[in-house]
């Protein structure tokens, strides 16, 4: 397993823990031990977090008072807080950190650079990619995608609250059955929520695998990378 490579997308939600908002900082301990297991083992491990539990843009122009674009310039920068937090858990954990932002913001990141971020890799450094893609109307799930086919990735895991894809929201529904792997057309045509639909068309085009799973398993991620798939979903 030597020298593979992953991104591993956190929803911003999962960060809040019980109390629905903020930053959980228990959450980030346990993540941060969950990603020191990662590169203990060999695994080079970069990182996307999402902003929704300080804002999201989406949310904030719903009523028009604040512009669409503007939304999501602001649930950028909610993903930089996170990441910042993600960084100081990580460095805690006794891991190299290295955060690089799609927005330039020297004093707090370096910007994203590809070749920099592949080199950070190759150290056995953590690489935390914050403020998506820089781009209104474009979602952290897309900014996932896209940063793992340009570092190189081998798979996308994206790390929720549930164990895997299902067939209806399990939350809602008792009776919603999870798919152990469901392909990229399906995904598409049947707008099954794994990821929004630019970034698993982009996975598509790259065929680059998309892993879901129960963040909260612990030796989950290890396990996925090291091929048990028994407590997740996978689309390719």
């Amino acid at each position: 397993m030597a020298n593979k490579r992953v991104l591993v997308k956190f929803s911003g939600e999962a960060l809040a823990g019980e109390a629905g908002h903020g930053i959980d900082t228990q959450i980030l301990n346990y993540i941060s031990q969950e990603i020191k297991s990662l590169i203990n083992a060999g695994i080079e491990v970069a990182i996307v977090i999402g902003g929704g539990n300080i804002i999201r843009g989406v949310t904030a122009a719903q009523d028009g008072i604040i512009k669409r674009t503007s939304g999501d310039y602001m649930g950028m920068l909610a993903t930089v807080i996170n990441g910042v937090a993600m960084q100081e858990a990580c460095e805690h954990a006794g891991l190299e950190v290295r955060m690089q932002t799609a927005i330039k913001m020297e004093q707090i990141a370096e910007p994203y650079i590809n070749r920099k971020a592949v080199r950070h890799l190759e150290k056995g450094r953590v690489v935390i990619f914050a403020a998506g893609t820089g781009n209104p109307f474009f979602t952290t799930d897309t900014a996932a995608t896209l940063r793992a086919v340009e570092i190189g990735a081998e798979l996308v895991i994206k790390a929720t609250k549930v164990s895997g894809v299902y067939d209806k929201d399990p939350a809602k529904y008792d009776d919603a059955v999870k798919l152990d792997e469901v392909t990229y057309e399906q995904a598409l045509t049947d707008h099954i929520k794994v990821m929004d639909d630019t970034s698993i068309a982009l996975a598509k085009d790259n065929s680059l695998p998309i892993i879901v799973c129960d963040m909260f398993k612990q030796g989950n991620l290890l396990k996925i990378i090291n091929g048990d798939l028994t407590s997740c979903s996978i689309v390719k």
